[in-house]
Protein backbone atom coordinates (compact mmCIF):
# COMPACT_ATOMS: atom_id res chain seq x y z
CA UNK A 1 0.00 0.00 0.00
CA UNK A 2 1.34 3.43 -0.93
CA UNK A 3 1.97 5.76 2.00
CA UNK A 4 -0.53 8.33 0.76
CA UNK A 5 -3.39 5.85 0.80
CA UNK A 6 -5.81 5.26 3.65
CA UNK A 7 -5.98 1.85 5.28
CA UNK A 8 -9.18 0.46 6.75
CA UNK A 9 -9.11 -1.03 10.22
CA UNK A 10 -11.16 -4.14 9.56
CA UNK A 11 -12.80 -4.93 12.88
CA UNK A 12 -16.50 -5.77 13.07
CA UNK A 13 -17.67 -2.62 14.78
CA UNK A 14 -21.40 -1.86 15.02
CA UNK A 15 -21.98 0.72 12.26
CA UNK A 16 -18.61 2.34 12.90
CA UNK A 17 -15.86 2.55 10.29
CA UNK A 18 -12.20 3.29 11.05
CA UNK A 19 -9.60 4.43 8.51
CA UNK A 20 -5.95 5.36 8.96
CA UNK A 21 -3.86 7.65 6.78
CA UNK A 22 -0.20 6.87 7.60
CA UNK A 23 1.12 9.75 5.49
CA UNK A 24 -0.98 12.34 7.35
CA UNK A 25 -0.64 10.42 10.65
CA UNK A 26 -4.37 10.61 11.26
CA UNK A 27 -7.19 8.16 11.91
CA UNK A 28 -10.84 8.84 11.08
CA UNK A 29 -13.69 7.20 12.98
CA UNK A 30 -16.95 7.39 11.04
CA UNK A 31 -20.35 6.74 12.61
CA UNK A 32 -21.70 4.92 9.60
CA UNK A 33 -25.47 4.57 9.67
CA UNK A 34 -26.62 7.44 7.44
CA UNK A 35 -30.01 5.90 6.66
CA UNK A 36 -30.84 6.32 10.38
CA UNK A 37 -29.03 9.60 10.99
CA UNK A 38 -26.00 7.68 12.30
CA UNK A 39 -27.74 6.62 15.50
CA UNK A 40 -25.38 4.91 17.92
CA UNK A 41 -26.39 1.63 19.52
CA UNK A 42 -25.67 0.61 23.09
CA UNK A 43 -22.99 -1.83 21.92
CA UNK A 44 -21.64 0.85 19.57
CA UNK A 45 -20.68 2.93 22.60
CA UNK A 46 -18.50 0.15 23.95
CA UNK A 47 -17.02 -0.35 20.47
CA UNK A 48 -16.13 3.35 20.40
CA UNK A 49 -14.26 2.89 23.65
CA UNK A 50 -12.34 -0.09 22.24
CA UNK A 51 -11.51 1.78 19.01
CA UNK A 52 -9.95 4.62 20.97
CA UNK A 53 -7.96 2.16 23.08
CA UNK A 54 -6.47 0.70 19.90
CA UNK A 55 -5.73 4.07 18.28
CA UNK A 56 -4.18 5.38 21.50
CA UNK A 57 -1.51 2.67 21.18
CA UNK A 58 -0.93 3.14 17.43
CA UNK A 59 2.29 5.05 16.72
CA UNK A 60 1.15 5.73 13.13
CA UNK A 61 -1.67 7.91 14.46
CA UNK A 62 -1.07 11.32 16.00
CA UNK A 63 -4.49 12.96 15.50
CA UNK A 64 -7.94 11.32 15.63
CA UNK A 65 -11.02 12.64 13.80
CA UNK A 66 -14.55 11.44 14.53
CA UNK A 67 -17.39 12.24 12.15
CA UNK A 68 -20.74 11.03 10.84
CA UNK A 69 -21.43 9.56 7.41
CA UNK A 70 -23.30 11.78 4.94
CA UNK A 71 -24.22 15.42 5.50
CA UNK A 72 -27.47 15.19 7.46
CA UNK A 73 -26.10 14.29 10.87
CA UNK A 74 -23.08 13.69 13.02
CA UNK A 75 -25.48 11.49 14.93
CA UNK A 76 -29.06 12.13 15.97
CA UNK A 77 -28.47 10.20 19.20
CA UNK A 78 -28.85 6.70 20.56
CA UNK A 79 -31.17 3.85 19.67
CA UNK A 80 -33.82 4.80 22.20
CA UNK A 81 -35.82 1.58 22.52
CA UNK A 82 -32.70 -0.32 23.60
CA UNK A 83 -32.59 1.47 26.93
CA UNK A 84 -35.72 -0.29 28.16
CA UNK A 85 -33.85 -3.57 27.73
CA UNK A 86 -30.91 -2.55 29.93
CA UNK A 87 -30.53 -2.75 33.69
CA UNK A 88 -30.41 0.66 35.44
CA UNK A 89 -26.90 -0.10 36.72
CA UNK A 90 -25.67 -0.55 33.15
CA UNK A 91 -27.08 2.82 32.18
CA UNK A 92 -25.42 4.56 35.12
CA UNK A 93 -21.92 3.99 33.68
CA UNK A 94 -22.55 4.94 30.03
CA UNK A 95 -20.48 8.07 30.49
CA UNK A 96 -17.30 5.98 30.74
CA UNK A 97 -17.46 4.82 27.11
CA UNK A 98 -18.53 8.22 25.80
CA UNK A 99 -15.56 9.87 27.54
CA UNK A 100 -13.07 7.87 25.43
CA UNK A 101 -12.06 10.92 23.32
CA UNK A 102 -11.32 12.90 26.48
CA UNK A 103 -9.17 10.11 27.92
CA UNK A 104 -7.21 9.70 24.70
CA UNK A 105 -3.70 11.15 25.00
CA UNK A 106 -3.95 12.31 21.38
CA UNK A 107 -5.79 15.36 20.00
CA UNK A 108 -9.32 14.45 18.95
CA UNK A 109 -11.35 16.53 16.48
CA UNK A 110 -15.13 16.18 16.18
CA UNK A 111 -16.31 16.97 12.64
CA UNK A 112 -19.94 18.02 12.97
CA UNK A 113 -22.79 18.66 10.58
CA UNK A 114 -26.57 18.54 10.79
CA UNK A 115 -28.14 16.85 13.80
CA UNK A 116 -25.75 16.49 16.73
CA UNK A 117 -28.15 15.30 19.39
CA UNK A 118 -28.07 13.29 22.60
CA UNK A 119 -25.12 10.98 22.84
CA UNK A 120 -23.74 12.55 19.65
CA UNK A 121 -23.37 15.89 21.40
CA UNK A 122 -21.97 14.17 24.48
CA UNK A 123 -19.28 12.48 22.37
CA UNK A 124 -18.48 15.78 20.65
CA UNK A 125 -18.16 17.57 24.00
CA UNK A 126 -15.61 14.96 25.10
CA UNK A 127 -13.42 15.84 22.10
CA UNK A 128 -10.73 18.52 22.16
CA UNK A 129 -11.98 20.43 19.11
CA UNK A 130 -15.42 20.72 17.53
CA UNK A 131 -15.32 21.90 13.92
CA UNK A 132 -18.85 22.35 12.62
CA UNK A 133 -20.63 23.23 9.42
CA UNK A 134 -23.27 25.95 9.37
CA UNK A 135 -25.93 23.23 9.20
CA UNK A 136 -25.09 21.91 12.66
CA UNK A 137 -27.73 21.86 15.39
CA UNK A 138 -26.88 20.84 18.94
CA UNK A 139 -29.41 19.41 21.37
CA UNK A 140 -29.83 17.27 24.46
CA UNK A 141 -33.53 16.45 24.00
CA UNK A 142 -33.83 13.72 26.65
CA UNK A 143 -36.52 15.59 28.62
CA UNK A 144 -38.90 14.83 25.75
CA UNK A 145 -38.57 11.17 26.79
CA UNK A 146 -39.00 11.81 30.49
CA UNK A 147 -35.24 11.36 30.98
CA UNK A 148 -32.11 13.48 31.40
CA UNK A 149 -28.76 13.29 29.58
CA UNK A 150 -26.69 10.50 31.10
CA UNK A 151 -23.32 10.40 29.33
CA UNK A 152 -21.72 13.62 30.47
CA UNK A 153 -23.94 16.16 28.72
CA UNK A 154 -25.14 18.05 31.79
CA UNK A 155 -21.63 18.36 33.20
CA UNK A 156 -19.64 19.33 30.12
CA UNK A 157 -22.19 21.82 28.77
CA UNK A 158 -22.31 23.59 32.14
CA UNK A 159 -18.51 23.65 32.46
CA UNK A 160 -17.95 25.08 28.99
CA UNK A 161 -20.98 27.32 28.44
CA UNK A 162 -21.94 28.10 32.04
CA UNK A 163 -24.75 26.89 34.28
CA UNK A 164 -27.32 29.40 33.03
CA UNK A 165 -26.89 28.46 29.39
CA UNK A 166 -26.85 24.76 30.26
CA UNK A 167 -30.21 25.13 31.99
CA UNK A 168 -31.62 27.17 29.11
CA UNK A 169 -30.55 24.52 26.63
CA UNK A 170 -31.16 21.25 28.49
CA UNK A 171 -34.17 22.10 30.67
CA UNK A 172 -36.02 23.34 27.58
CA UNK A 173 -34.70 20.61 25.24
CA UNK A 174 -33.64 23.45 22.91
CA UNK A 175 -31.95 22.99 19.56
CA UNK A 176 -28.98 25.36 19.44
CA UNK A 177 -27.91 26.45 15.92
CA UNK A 178 -24.23 26.47 15.03
CA UNK A 179 -23.64 30.21 15.31
CA UNK A 180 -25.22 30.45 18.75
CA UNK A 181 -23.31 27.38 19.90
CA UNK A 182 -20.09 28.99 18.67
CA UNK A 183 -20.87 32.13 20.66
CA UNK A 184 -21.40 29.99 23.75
CA UNK A 185 -18.00 28.34 23.28
CA UNK A 186 -19.47 24.91 22.51
CA UNK A 187 -17.96 24.89 18.99
CA UNK A 188 -14.35 25.68 18.07
CA UNK A 189 -15.18 27.04 14.64
CA UNK A 190 -18.08 27.13 12.16
CA UNK A 191 -17.59 26.96 8.38
CA UNK A 192 -19.74 26.37 5.29
CA UNK A 193 -20.56 22.71 4.68
CA UNK A 194 -18.43 22.71 1.52
CA UNK A 195 -15.36 23.74 3.55
CA UNK A 196 -15.81 21.33 6.47
CA UNK A 197 -13.47 18.53 5.35
CA UNK A 198 -10.69 20.97 4.44
CA UNK A 199 -11.04 22.83 7.73
CA UNK A 200 -10.69 19.61 9.72
CA UNK A 201 -7.75 18.47 7.61
CA UNK A 202 -6.05 21.84 8.08
CA UNK A 203 -6.46 21.63 11.85
CA UNK A 204 -5.08 18.08 11.91
CA UNK A 205 -2.05 19.17 9.88
CA UNK A 206 -1.50 22.11 12.24
CA UNK A 207 -1.57 19.83 15.29
CA UNK A 208 0.84 17.41 13.64
CA UNK A 209 3.48 20.12 13.44
CA UNK A 210 3.88 20.10 17.21
CA UNK A 211 5.66 17.65 19.48
CA UNK A 212 3.26 14.75 20.12
CA UNK A 213 4.77 14.33 23.57
CA UNK A 214 4.19 17.98 24.47
CA UNK A 215 0.60 17.76 23.16
CA UNK A 216 -0.08 14.66 25.26
CA UNK A 217 1.25 16.33 28.38
CA UNK A 218 -0.62 19.57 27.64
CA UNK A 219 -3.94 17.80 27.15
CA UNK A 220 -3.48 15.99 30.46
CA UNK A 221 -2.60 19.22 32.27
CA UNK A 222 -5.61 21.07 30.84
CA UNK A 223 -8.08 18.27 31.58
CA UNK A 224 -6.73 17.58 35.07
CA UNK A 225 -6.81 21.24 36.08
CA UNK A 226 -10.59 21.36 35.62
CA UNK A 227 -11.14 19.08 38.59
CA UNK A 228 -9.51 21.16 41.32
CA UNK A 229 -8.53 24.62 42.58
CA UNK A 230 -6.13 26.96 40.80
CA UNK A 231 -3.32 26.09 43.20
CA UNK A 232 -3.53 22.41 42.23
CA UNK A 233 -3.61 23.29 38.54
CA UNK A 234 -0.49 25.42 38.91
CA UNK A 235 1.31 22.56 40.63
CA UNK A 236 0.38 20.15 37.83
CA UNK A 237 1.43 22.65 35.17
CA UNK A 238 4.74 23.35 36.89
CA UNK A 239 5.60 19.69 37.26
CA UNK A 240 4.80 19.00 33.60
CA UNK A 241 6.80 22.04 32.48
CA UNK A 242 9.85 20.86 34.40
CA UNK A 243 9.50 17.29 33.11
CA UNK A 244 9.38 18.44 29.46
CA UNK A 245 12.66 20.32 29.97
CA UNK A 246 14.52 17.00 29.73
CA UNK A 247 12.89 15.74 26.51
CA UNK A 248 14.55 15.41 23.12
CA UNK A 249 11.66 17.31 21.52
CA UNK A 250 12.28 20.37 23.68
CA UNK A 251 15.98 20.37 22.81
CA UNK A 252 15.06 20.02 19.12
CA UNK A 253 12.57 22.88 19.40
CA UNK A 254 15.14 25.21 20.98
CA UNK A 255 17.84 24.34 18.43
CA UNK A 256 15.38 24.77 15.55
CA UNK A 257 14.37 28.19 16.89
CA UNK A 258 17.98 29.33 17.20
CA UNK A 259 18.87 27.94 13.76
CA UNK A 260 15.74 29.46 12.18
CA UNK A 261 14.41 26.17 10.78
CA UNK A 262 11.35 24.00 11.27
CA UNK A 263 11.69 21.52 14.14
CA UNK A 264 11.51 17.78 13.56
CA UNK A 265 9.76 16.33 16.59
CA UNK A 266 9.92 12.62 17.40
CA UNK A 267 7.73 12.43 20.47
CA UNK A 268 10.65 11.67 22.78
Amino acid sequence: MAMNQSSVVTEKWDHIRVEKNPEKETATITLDRPEKMNTLSYIGRSHLHRIFEQLNQDDEVRVIVIKGAGEKAFTSGGTIAEFLERHPEELSVLHKNVAAPERSPKPVIAQLQGFTFGVGLEIAMACDFRVASETTQLALPELNLGMIPGSGGTQRIARIAGLGRAKDMIMRARRIPAEEAHQWGLLTTVVPQADLENEVQSLAEELNRFSPLALRVLKRVLNSSQEGPLSAGLEIEGYAYGMLRSTEDFHEGVHAFVEKRKPHFKGK
